[in-house]
């Protein structure tokens, strides 16, 4: 959550990416810098006098297929979301590490791992579970964005934790999690296979241009829900944004 942690410095201190938290005179900032192969991560505090205050980061994964095929496609909403975050929040894509495709940045003063798996849609978990361990973040602040097709297109939900619904991704990531389902999710509704198309095909299907429009009012509201969530943690907010989203093409 937002709150500052009592968490000692080694909590942070060897991996490359997350790497320090040290003191900066007036302000605070998240800024990243390299050493060699190595990318910190650094914060301060408003007040040097104060000591350092620590923020427990956040691995913020979204799930997805490579290439250029899949692009655009339901499946990858997940991408689309860290994409999205990414823009807003002014952090670049540009590491690998773990078989994804990683952005190192701050969300206000949190500092943020954005994360999307190279390693295919149902291996997953192999990327997110490693990076989870390597960087000591705990399952309260792992967040998982992903497809969901028990919800309408372009709705929203988030969720404390649950299981795989299904989700072959979602299933891979909780295997590699050592089983744990107490971690955080926010599922992306892409509607449910027609008739009797096949779900696959479904899935790898691109949107209609009404549900793409629908699909990026989503992703807009994403964000704030991601921001909300990241500062203020299962606040009442979190808990009107699910309400709102409920029935948010209900018509009156």
């Amino acid at each position: 959550m937002a709150s500052p942690t009592t968490a000692t410095a080694a909590h942070l201190s060897s991996p490359p990416l997350l790497s320090s938290f040290s003191t900066i005179p007036r302000r605070r900032h998240l800024a990243a810098s390299r050493r060699g192969t190595r990318l910190a991560v650094v914060a301060s505090v408003p007040d040097p006098g104060a000591g350092p205050v620590e923020y427990t980061p956040w691995l913020i994964a979204g799930l997805g297929n490579p290439g250029a095929k899949y692009h655009g496609t339901r499946h990858n909403v997940g991408f689309e979301m860290v994409d999205r975050i990414a823009r807003e929040e002014g952090i670049a894509m540009n590491t690998i590490q773990s078989k994804s495709l990683l952005g190192v940045g701050s969300i206000g003063d949190v500092p943020v791992l954005l994360v999307k798996p190279q390693s295919y849609m149902n291996y997953c978990g192999e990327a997110i579970g490693p990076l989870a361990a390597y960087y000591q973040v705990p399952l309260r602040h792992i967040l998982v964005i992903y497809d969901e097709t028990s919800l309408p297109n372009g709705v929203l939900r988030v969720q404390r934790k649950g299981g795989h619904g299904r989700h072959n991704g979602l299933q891979n990531v909780i295997e590699h999690l050592d089983g744990c389902r107490e971690f955080p999710r926010l599922s992306i509704g892409i509607g449910s296979p027609p008739g009797k198309m096949d779900a696959r095909a479904f899935l790898l299907q691109k949107f209609s241009s009404e549900e793409r429009v629908q699909i990026a009012t989503a992703l807009e509201q994403g964000v704030d829900a991601v921001r909300t969530l990241v500062l203020k943690g299962f606040s009442g907010s979190i808990e009107r944004f699910n309400l709102v989203q409920k029935y948010k093409f209900n018509r009156v």
